[in-house]
This record gives C-alpha cells, structure tokens and sequence, in this order.
C-alpha cells in the first residue's frame, strides 16, 4: 500500500442494513486468562471501548496491561442487532470489530490505554489494517464520557503531530459518543489465549507516542 492511499469505503444506511435478530450471541461467562465475569455489571471498574483492526490481537493486547480487569470482543458502530460474524465481515452491518476493556481506576488510567491504543496499530490506513481489509477493521475510540472524549481528541492531536513530524499520513480514526456493543461469538473471545498461533494482523507505526502528553 502505497503512502497516502486509504481503503475507504461505504458503509450501509439504516435502511440498507441487514436485520439481525433480538438474542444476543451465547458466550462464556469468565474471561479464559483472567478468570474474570465476561457480563456486566462490573463492580468498581470504569469501562473503555476501542477499535483497531482485527479484535483477536487487539483484545490480548489489551487484557495483558496492568489494571485491565476483564476485556470481551464485539461489534458496535453499525445498525445490525446481534450480527454475526459473517453479517459484519459482509460489509452490510456497518459496525466495527471492536473490544471493550474494564479497567480498574485505581491500578491504571485511561491514558495509558489510550496511549497503547495508537502504538499497537496503524491509525491512518482509514477502512484497513495491514491485509485486513473492511468497514469492520477502522480504527474508532468509543467514549465513555465527555472526560475520555476530550482525552482521546488530546491524544490523537498529540500522535497526529508525530506521525507528521516522522513523515506519516494523517490519522483517521473516529472518535464519537460509545455506541451499543454486541458480544461476538464465543469462539472469538480470547481468541489467542485459545489459539497462542492464531493470525494477527496488527501491526503499529513504530513511531512513539509522545511521552509528554
């Protein structure tokens, strides 16, 4: 992919969306590596949801930092109730692959997810990450409150700045209000820990975020 070209593509009208279906998709209860509940509530956590290309790395990546408590995979961004796999990856959903992380306040700060959220992937490519191509791999941050939406803009103001200064293209990652998340299949969840060989596209910049912010 040459710099400066971006995968961006349509993503469906409410109307063209497919229909879904009211149940929601059967996962485990306990998460496989932290042996923490999968559903909330979670009690004393604070919650932050983001998008960075396929979620089987993005969810270990996140489950493996200190203070995560419990971290679970989804759809969310689109129209589709309860989509499936096949739904989303058909480009007729509209939503995102995406994981939602519980963090314990106490042990971590939303910053520090923040700032692993732009090292570990590649926030310019629009509608892609590395081969993976598809509105379902966009990089998105979901926010939580207006707190993590003025932290997220402040964040990627500051790695926007890097990236120019290292010669990169402009991010194009969204940043907008948390939308309803959907569990993904059960097979999906913790996919690595399951399958230590499993695919994982991701790949970051190998520019830093900046240490001032």
């Amino acid at each position: 992919m040459f710099r400066g070209e971006k995968t961006v593509l349509q993503r469906p009208t409410k109307d063209q969306a497919l229909p879904g279906r009211p149940e929601s998709m059967p996962h485990a209860k306990t998460h496989v590596v932290t042996g923490a509940p999968m559903d909330p509530p979670f009690s004393g956590m604070e919650l932050a949801m983001f998008g960075l290309g396929c979620f089987w790395g993005a969810e270990r990546i996140f489950w493996q930092m200190p203070g995560v408590h419990t971290t679970m995979v989804g759809y969310a961004g689109g129209h589709t109730p309860n989509p499936t796999y096949e739904e989303v990856c058909s480009g007729m959903t509209g939503h995102n692959e995406v994981v939602r992380v519980a963090f314990d306040p106490l042990q971590t700060i939303y910053k520090a997810l923040l700032e692993q959220f732009w090292q570990a992937h590649d926030p310019t490519q629009g509608d892609q990450q590395g081969n993976d191509r598809g509105t379902q791999y966009r990089s998105g941050i979901y926010c939580y409150s207006a707190d993590q939406r003025q932290q997220a803009i402040t964040s990627r103001d500051a790695y926007g700045q890097a990236l120019a200064t290292a010669g990169r293209d402009p991010i194009t990652t969204e940043i907008c209000d948390v939308p309803e998340f959907y569990y993904a299949e059960d097979y999906h969840q913790q996919y690595l820990a399951k399958n230590p060989h499993g695919y994982c596209g991701l790949g970051g910049t190998g520019v830093c975020y900046p240490t001032s912010v």
